[in-house]
């Protein structure tokens, strides 16, 4: 594909195109895309962008199959096609698509995500992408971070596969409330440290579900901080669904959830008596629980009108994520922002 799979929402692995898309609050997602990266720092969207060869994008390959080779030859006439049987793409017969054994998606953009998770302030928010796959591991977005996938297939687009895994390393950067804090009475309370996330990402990625060039990832991810600024622990499933709309067209759908433990949801939610004295707002203590649930679209055209021969490409991403239990109930959230949390973005990428 010739772009990136966001989140997911942090909620969970998902593609802004690597949006994947970077985003410092809320939303994540995972998956979530690409991701180009869009990442929700706060919990939400994870922007995942289109993660071809390690989300399961275009990644339908087949065991001894090299890319270029013939395409299997039609089905008789009268007889069945099941999902996934349909013929190939007008134009796509027979080419050598540029997602082999080794491709990468670059990419810059900018977006428009909260300030902070629970703010409704919007800030201008740089959105890198890069995804791809190397050296037989896959690339994918993960916020402000990247998720590797050891299990990785090589991509043989329209040619038949079956269902595969995905497993490997999770990293991210939480710099949430750390700087550009909009609203002066939550600056007042105080900034607070970037957390560096590290753990894992496991799926099930099922190819050709409706058509033959479709993908629909299940799959989850648990991180711990490992510089000691919330200390917790995040856990993150998700869903995403992956499919081209005619050639030059591809979008990524992504849906997750986000549950923290006590540590995260206090560093984060709680207002200790310091904080409400500098601040005003009331004191609150926080505990944790399910955190937040968003969706997030992430779109991939093709400048060539090919999404499979690589070169420049436009990606944009939206998402909205809302917040829950205490990460809703905190003054940061309920007085000085909102549960509601969006994204949004456009990038230029380049496949090679």
């Amino acid at each position: 594909m010739t772009s990136s799979r966001l989140a997911v929402l942090p909620i969970a692995t998902a593609c802004a195109v690597g949006f994947a898309l970077a985003a410092p609050a809320t939303a994540a997602t995972g998956a979530e895309a690409g991701a180009a990266t869009l990442a929700a720092e706060e919990g939400g969207l994870r922007p995942a962008l289109l993660a071809a060869g390690s989300a399961g994008g275009f990644d339908l390959s087949e065991d001894g199959a090299e890319a270029g080779e013939a395409q299997p030859a039609p089905q008789q006439q009268g007889q069945q096609q099941g999902p996934g049987q349909g013929p190939m793409p007008t134009g796509m017969q027979g080419m050598k698509p540029v997602f082999d054994k080794n491709w990468v998606t670059l990419g810059l953009g900018v977006g428009m995500v909260p300030s902070y998770a629970g703010s409704d302030d919007y800030i201008a928010f740089p959105l890198p992408l890069i995804v791809g796959r190397l050296g037989g591991v896959g690339l994918s977005p993960n916020g402000p971070g990247i998720t590797l996938n050891l299990l990785s297939q090589r991509a043989v687009p329209g040619q038949p596969s079956g269902t595969s895994f995905q497993f490997g390393p999770a990293f991210r950067i939480r710099n949430d409330r750390q700087a550009r804090i909009s609203d002066d009475v939550v600056e007042a309370a105080g900034k607070l440290d970037i957390a560096a996330e590290v753990g894992a990402n496991a799926g099930v990625n099922i190819p050709r579900v409706f058509n033959r060039f479709d993908s629909l990832t299940v799959g989850a991810q648990v991180r711990w901080d490992v510089l000691g600024a919330h200390s917790g622990m995040l856990v993150e499933p998700n869903v995403a669904y992956t499919t081209p709309i005619g050639r030059a067209t591809v979008i990524n759908l992504q849906a997750g959830l986000q549950f923290v433990d006590d540590d995260f949801a206090d560093y984060y939610y709680t207002v200790s008596p310091e904080q409400s004295a500098a601040s005003g707002l009331p004191q609150f203590q926080a505990d944790g629980g399910l955190n937040s649930a968003g969706l997030t679209a992430i779109v991939n055209y093709d400048l060539s009108g090919n999404s499979l021969d690589g070169g420049f490409s436009i990606y944009g991403v939206a998402g909205y994520s809302r917040l829950f239990g205490d990460g809703e109930d905190t003054p940061y959230t309920s007085i000085r922002g909102s549960a509601d949390q969006f994204i949004g973005g456009l990038g230029v990428g380049y496949t090679f």
